[in-house]
């Protein structure tokens, strides 16, 4: 199965990916290969859209292997922004096949000086994850609607990019600075970031930012299998240097694997039952309601969260190795801190769902 063996690559290339500090062209190529980065184009354009629980198992599946390169996969559910480009636009961007892989810097959101074309955009733009396998980049500029951002769509040649990624935890996404100087898009190759589609799919009609913070807690999720799978494995095998029982031998260490086992379980399944509640919605052809988005974005934020904690505890009852910069476990932690650190899955997620489950507005700016 070529998924399995694009895993079992990635396994011995991951290193490498980390020393890059990027996901290459190269195994990008190979994640086309397993159909990724067509599940989320337009199915009349030749894409094969998968329902979103479908794809965020693909990405958890990654993720265990290398949390950088399921990141960097997560964006290919990116396309569903790119829904809404002109239907003239997306057949352009189609023209050549549907594995479109798309990469943005949509922030600081920059002024664009309209034209009767339009629009000159020139700026910088930070964390473009997954910039230097793109085959079209994007950046976000003023002239979008309740919040969101307007997004212009350009080619990798009118764009440079500024390795400026030095960080402890997803160090192979390559998210990096984009520049572009003085360029004039088209208003056609724009559209605003989750402001509707111009495809009517079923796809796209499920709540897009919801799924962009989706794709990206599902990172965490296979970070923290991992992470949990390693502190099995080791615990019969690790003894520490002073004499003391194996890990697998202290009860506090088995206590504290089972009780982060259950929570990941928990939360990883209450995240994947609303999806799969939030699609039957979508396909019965109903409006998916608030609500149901605030517990799509709600969901999301906590599996992140819960991830990140599962394998902080894990360190802190491993004993002194893994205090070691290539300890497992170490590389594992600093990739589990920064899904919760994303503005999609951040502390005022919390509060923004909490405020529509109550009957108030969001209080957080592109909330839906």
């Amino acid at each position: 199965m070529v998924f399995d063996d694009v895993l079992a690559e990635l396994a011995l290339r991951k290193a490498e990916f980390r020393e890059l500090r990027y996901v290459p062209r190269d195994f990008i190529g190979r994640l086309k290969e397993t159909g990724i980065y067509r599940s989320a184009a337009p199915a009349r354009f030749g894409g094969e859209p998968l329902p979103p629980a479908e794809f965020l198992g693909l990405i958890e599946r990654i993720s265990v292997v290398d949390g950088s390169t399921g990141w960097v996969a997560s964006f290919a559910s990116a396309l569903v922004y790119l829904a809404g480009l002109p239907e003239e636009t997306q057949a352009e961007l189609y023209r050549d096949g549907p594995d479109v892989v798309f990469a943005g810097g949509l922030f600081p959101v920059q002024p664009a000086v309209s034209t009767e074309r339009g629009f000159v955009v020139d700026g910088r733009w930070k964390y473009a994850s997954g910039c230097m396998g793109a085959d079209v980049l994007g950046v976000g500029i003023q002239g979008g609607t309740e919040g969101k951002p307007r997004v212009a769509v350009l080619p990798p040649s009118q764009v440079e990019i500024v390795r400026d990624w030095d960080v402890v935890g997803m160090v192979g996404t390559g998210s990096f600075d984009l520049v572009v100087r003085g360029v004039e898009v088209p208003r056609e190759w724009t559209f605003v970031r989750g402001g509707g589609s111009t495809i009517d799919e079923p796809l796209y009609r499920y709540p897009a930012i919801a799924y962009a913070a989706q794709v990206l807690a599902v990172v965490g999720a296979g970070v923290a299998r991992a992470a949990l799978d390693h502190a099995l494995s080791a615990g019969a095998g690790y003894a520490g240097v002073t004499g003391a029982p194996r890990l697998a031998d202290r009860p506090y260490y088995r206590a504290e694997v089972a009780s982060c086992e259950a929570a990941l379980r928990s939360a990883r399944a209450w995240f994947y039952e609303l999806s799969h509640e939030v699609w039957d919605t979508v396909v019965a052809g109903d409006d998916v309601s608030d609500e149901q988005n605030a517990h799509l974005r709600l969901s999301a934020a906590h599996l992140a969260r819960t991830s990140s904690e599962v394998v902080g505890r894990l360190v802190e009852v491993s004993g002194t190795a893994v205090i070691n910069s290539d300890h497992p476990l170490q590389l594992l932690f600093g990739d589990a801190l920064v899904p919760k650190q994303h503005a999609f899955l951040g502390p005022a997620i919390y509060d923004a769902a909490g405020a529509v489950l109550m009957g108030l507005p969001p209080s957080t700016p592109g909330f839906r």
